[in-house]
């Protein structure tokens, strides 16, 4: 009798409660409300911010945090289906839209000229340079999801909660990369030419299109089929209706940047149409 008391006493002990589930939801709300609130504030401090850019940057965070906390974060611990929900989210939803917000041109605006010479020099760093390289990106976001599945990591994730974090964490972050260096928004020194990074591109959305369907096909262990088939398909639709938008992005970037370089000489006229002149003779 005494050790099954001992095991009841210890399963009390470590088993949360619902003071503990609360004060851990505020810990991890705690800094996406301060991102959204100083964002905010920056933004109504500058005249003429745009609008829209606020609004993509709080959607942005919101989606973000629905992959920490709340009800899809919790349901992804037991649901294949809801933790791709949640990767959706953060990895590629959330990126696109704080990267929309152009939070470095509002923070260089905002801030002094000594703290925003100081950002300028980070944003050109040899670091910042190797970080926002596609190639790299790409590994960093696409190739971690390969590592994350295809690797017991996927379920440690599921039944440890600070690994689950961790690895949100780096999607969040690996995804803002990946954005940030196919469409930059933001004043980027490091931008690399259009093809590259159209060819990183089709080649990241080939690669995580294969990741899916090789889920459908040969589902993690513990996870049952029809949740790994709804999973994978969600993945695979999800990911290509994002991956849709930065191609649009990508293609008018294009679009504005050829039509800059024309040279004037490339513009066709109508046949018979002639310029008009300007006669520098004295006037009758």
């Amino acid at each position: 009798m005494q050790p099954e008391t001992k095991t009841a006493i210890d399963v009390h002990v470590h088993d949360p409660g619902p003071g503990d589930d609360l004060s851990a939801h505020v810990i991890l709300a705690a800094p996406f409300v301060v991102a959204i609130i100083v964002y905010v504030a920056a933004a109504v401090g500058q005249r003429g911010w745009p609008w829209h850019r606020t609004a993509a940057w709080v959607a942005g965070v919101i989606a973000a945090y629905a992959a920490f906390g709340g009800p899809l974060a919790s349901a992804s611990h037991q649901s294949f289906t809801a933790h791709m929900a949640a990767h959706l989210l953060v990895g590629m939803v959330a990126p696109l839209l704080l990267v929309l917000a152009a939070p470095v041109t509002l923070a260089l605006r905002t801030m002094s000229v000594v703290p925003a010479r100081r950002l300028s020099r980070v944003l050109r760093s040899p670091l910042a340079r190797a970080l926002v390289n596609p190639v790299v990106a790409a590994l960093l976001n696409v190739g971690a999801l390969w590592a994350l599945y295809l690797t017991p990591l996927y379920a440690l994730m599921r039944d440890v909660m600070l690994v689950h974090v961790l690895v949100m964490l780096h999607f969040l972050f690996a995804g803002c990369l990946y954005t940030v260096a196919l469409v930059p928004i933001d004043p980027s020194p490091h931008k690399a030419g259009f093809a590259f990074r159209a060819a990183v591109l089709v080649l990241s959305l080939a690669a995580h299109g294969a990741l899916a369907k090789l889920l459908y096909a040969r589902p993690p262990p513990g996870i049952a089929a029809t949740d790994a088939h709804i999973g994978a398909q969600l993945m695979y639709y999800g990911g290509d209706a994002v991956d849709l938008v930065l191609i649009v992005l990508l293609c008018a970037e294009w679009y504005r940047t050829s039509g800059r370089r024309l040279p004037a000489g490339t513009v066709s006229r109508p046949t018979g149409v002639s310029a008009p002149t300007i006669s520098r003779g004295t006037s009758s």
